[in-house]
């Protein structure tokens, strides 16, 4: 049975239509995204929610949710995860290879990290198999299969000791910080975009938050008045900051200079904190338009609800949409087409994913002895 719309999918769905619209770059409604207006974007609040969906699973109680069961499901979605970034990437570099012989372009071969598949094929598709070699924006699932792959060790240290999870997630994230640690890419050389040393901790916090029996979460919800009121003006700082462009130097500031500077792929403190504030502050948003634009809330719960086939197609979508730019230019038209599809086909996708999964529970209904 499709569970109804929350907040949760709902933020998920915003969340990828938001990345579909940003991995367009130059595209004239990516001005009307958050991201142009603060220093976090979508990025953060996929995989914040991913924590967060992450509780869901382990739960609270050893009794309804066995030790054993929760790691081979979670084994599981990173293998299903692993897979899905694999094929994606492999019909991204096909799609490549048809619009540089159909165009008769070849600079399309380099496009987003992409050269090395296609003039030192060896080496490069092994890397992408132990995906240490990753596409340009196609690089968010890798850090999703990282995390996952590192889930069952969350849930047991959740499970056994939850008052260590945090403090030691943290301490990995500060490490990686001052020393700059970041796991390198082969054959070519260079690091992780999204570093998972990093990102983990806005992962593991999301995780942390969601438990409603913890400490920590406990302590946000009964506070969560003054926390958005401190959020509110932490957002308008950052937006002052973002729209003036007048954020740190990285030559000026201080060593570690990750401390004081807004980088995206060690998701440094200033962006976190922002982050953290438009997270206060937005969560009391769903229960107001909830009621006001029903379908608009239903449509997003609907792709937040199949994340994974959607941001799949929305990853695919996203590279169309960069080759159709090319050829037809930026036009207002253009972008608003590409849009409208891709947004579409990301609804269908969702959309036939729940159509699939209802049409298997009417088959095993049937099936059973009782029906």
């Amino acid at each position: 049975m499709t569970r109804p719309a929350n907040a949760i999918d709902m933020w998920r769905g915003f969340a990828l239509v938001t990345i579909f619209i940003n991995h367009v770059p130059g595209m004239v409604y990516a001005r009307w995204t958050f991201s142009s207006y603060s220093i976090a974007d979508s990025a953060d609040l996929f995989v914040f929610l991913a924590g967060w969906s992450l509780r869901y699973v382990v739960g609270t109680d050893a009794r309804r949710n066995p030790t054993r069961y929760v790691v081979m499901r979670l084994a599981a979605r990173s293998f299903t995860i692993y897979v899905a970034q694999v094929f994606i990437t492999a019909l991204a570099i096909a799609m490549l290879a048809f619009a540089a012989i159909i165009l008769d372009n070849p600079l399309l071969l380099e496009w987003h990290n992409a050269a090395s598949v296609f003039f030192d094929p060896v080496p490069t598709h092994l890397g992408l198999v132990l995906i240490t070699h990753q596409l340009g924006y196609f690089d968010i699932l890798p850090l999703y299969v990282v995390l996952m792959l590192f889930a069952p060790l969350i849930a047991i240290i959740d499970r056994y000791t939850p008052w260590l999870l945090l403090p030691l997630s943290l301490t990995i994230y500060v490490l990686a910080l001052t020393f700059q640690i970041n796991p390198p890419t082969w054959p070519v050389e260079g690091a992780w975009f999204f570093n998972p040393l990093a990102w983990q901790f806005i992962f593991v916090l999301g995780f942390v938050i969601a438990r409603k029996d913890g400490v920590i979460g406990e302590f946000l919800r009964r506070n969560i008045s003054v926390l958005r009121i401190i959020g509110l003006v932490v957002i308008a700082v950052g937006l002052y900051f973002s729209l003036a462009d007048k954020l740190p130097d990285p030559t000026t500031v201080p060593r570690p200079r990750l401390f004081f500077i807004a980088d995206k792929t060690y998701i440094t403190p200033i962006r976190l904190f922002q982050f953290l504030a438009l997270v206060a502050v937005f969560s009391a948003v769903y229960r107001y338009i909830e009621p006001f634009v029903p379908r608009l809330v239903g449509f997003f719960a609907l792709l937040g609800r199949n994340s994974l086939p959607v941001f799949c197609v929305g990853s695919l979508l996203a590279l169309a949409g960069q080759i159709i730019r090319f050829v037809w230019q930026g036009y207002f038209s253009v972008d608003t087409i590409v849009v409208i599809l891709g947004v579409a086909v990301m609804a269908l996708t969702a959309w036939l994913n729940e159509w699939r999964d209802r049409a298997a529970q009417w088959k095993k209904r049937q099936q059973s002895p009782a029906g």
